[in-house]
């Protein structure tokens, strides 16, 4: 895939969750493996110890890069991932979100 200047700001799934069936859950990881290395997805976090200072919040956290916001879009929309999906319902509930990345200027920069 081609970098994201090209195409535009990167893409990213935003995904907070509660897994109820760990072990059924990792069969939906395994599942979601092909549609994610196909549109170029890359995790930025995936899990892990967090602190969550204001606001509700749920026991695990997700951030995926995608080249595109189109890719994220696609991806999730995607057969192979709406197959993943019908294996995590019944085991988890996610709160999870597509949005673009930002480009512009960056606190004390000139913009």
């Amino acid at each position: 895939m081609s970098n994201a200047n090209s195409q535009g700001p990167k893409g990213y799934w935003i995904v907070h969750g509660d897994v109820h069936d760990v072990e059924q859950y990792k069969v939906y990881v395994q599942a979601n493996a092909a549609p994610l290395k196909e549109y170029g997805a890359r995790f930025l976090v995936r899990g892990g110890p967090f602190e969550a200072v204001e606001g509700a919040s749920r026991a695990r956290h997700v951030v995926i890069e995608f080249p595109s916001v189109e890719a994220a879009r696609a991806c999730w929309h995607s057969p192979g991932y709406q197959a993943a999906i019908a294996l995590r319902r019944p085991v988890s509930e996610v709160d999870l979100l597509i949005i673009g990345g930002y480009e512009g200027p960056q606190p004390g920069e000139a913009g």
